[in-house]
């Protein structure tokens, strides 16, 4: 896990006894958490500075959690992991679309959050990392067509196909679990006879090698999930 020394956590939680203990916990593993209790606050906080990761509930006062990451999103793409009661699969698609990171179902553990939080914090500082040309010259992820351009030919992806590979290449390098791949790109829970990610694995691996997208290489990890490695040219 990444160092949480200095690390700018703004927490927008209505309820004042489980902010109070996110604020106690995640300090004590070394994080600033700024606590906001409704949602213009915490909106206008989250606008103004420049925090590492936004934790957000949906219920708030004022402004939704939805209606804030919408707003929010429009000029900041401060990493925002939700949390809410609602934990639906309804309600975590509907997050997602509104640009979560992750959608964490209450009630949850301290350890579950860090872990979440950790993962979230990896993926940031890899994609900072990566120099810029890294991509842009060879590869091209296009959200609007749900699509992979590799050296200007369509991978001709389908959007969970999409959804599924662009999860994978964010946290390049890092093997990825089943659950959190179903959650993160499959938008649904988990199920061990669903065989669903494994198909879309598969087709993704036939068009990456029908376009000849060598710069990728998915790996299936045993009895742990997948991983992406990125290939030098």
């Amino acid at each position: 896990m990444l160092p949480s020394a200095a690390r700018q956590i703004l927490a927008i939680e209505d309820d004042p006894i489980l902010g109070a203990h996110l604020k106690t916990s995640l300090e004590s593993r070394g994080f600033q958490v700024t606590l906001a209790d409704e949602g213009p606050s915490g909106l206008a906080l989250a606008s103004e500075t420049d925090y590492d990761l936004i934790l957000l509930d949906v219920l708030l006062p004022g402004l939704s959690g939805l209606e804030l990451l919408t707003q929010l999103r429009i000029n900041c793409r401060t990493p925002v992991l939700m949390m809410s009661a609602l934990g639906n699969e309804a309600h975590r698609i509907q997050g997602f679309d509104s640009g979560a990171d992750d959608y964490l179902p209450k009630p949850f553990s301290i350890e579950e959050l860090q872990v979440r939080i950790a993962a979230i914090l990896r993926r940031v500082a890899y994609e900072r990392s990566v120099p810029p040309a890294a991509n842009d010259d060879l590869l091209r992820f296009d959200d609007q067509r749900s699509d992979l351009r590799y050296e200007n030919r369509w991978t001709g992806l389908t959007a969970t196909e999409y959804r599924l590979l662009k999860v994978l290449h964010d946290a390049a390098g890092e093997v990825l679990s089943k659950p959190f791949l179903y959650q993160q790109a499959l938008r649904r829970g988990y199920s061990q006879h669903d065989r669903s990610l494994d198909m879309h694995i598969s087709n993704i691996r036939r068009k990456l090698a029908r376009e000849q997208v060598v710069a990728l290489r998915l790996e299936s990890v045993w009895g742990k999930g997948y991983v992406l490695e990125l290939q030098a040219d």
